[in-house]
């Protein structure tokens, strides 16, 4: 993961190649990939029956955020509610607690 941090507005936030080519980076979404199978995770429906199949439990700390946690670990994935709000840092974060189970790659 690449980029450059930037502050705006008292916020940081990581964008990440910026000006790749000369492209906008705004447009360049990101996508994760279920491995097993090969298909790109859509929604939240079909992210919980995956994650549910690799052991983790629905988790009903916060009403802001969708959260999973794995009894056997101390892990927690913390999702916002809004699933055009999945970017790329949550699925990293869940790239990391799944290894060899997804990847994260561009959209194209």
């Amino acid at each position: 993961m690449s980029g450059v941090w930037v502050f705006k507005n008292g916020v940081i936030r990581l964008v990440e190649n910026p000006n790749q080519s000369g492209t906008d980076t705004h447009s360049r979404r990101k996508v994760m990939v279920y491995l097993p199978t090969g298909e790109v995770v859509s929604s939240y429906s079909m992210l919980e029956h995956i994650l549910q199949s690799l052991g983790w439990e629905r988790y009903f700390g916060d009403i802001e955020l969708l959260q999973f946690h794995k009894p056997s670990s101390i892990d927690l994935i913390s999702l916002p509610r809004d699933f055009t709000r999945f970017s790329s840092v949550y699925m990293y974060d869940i790239v990391v607690k799944n290894p060899n189970y997804f990847h994260v790659r561009d959209s194209n």
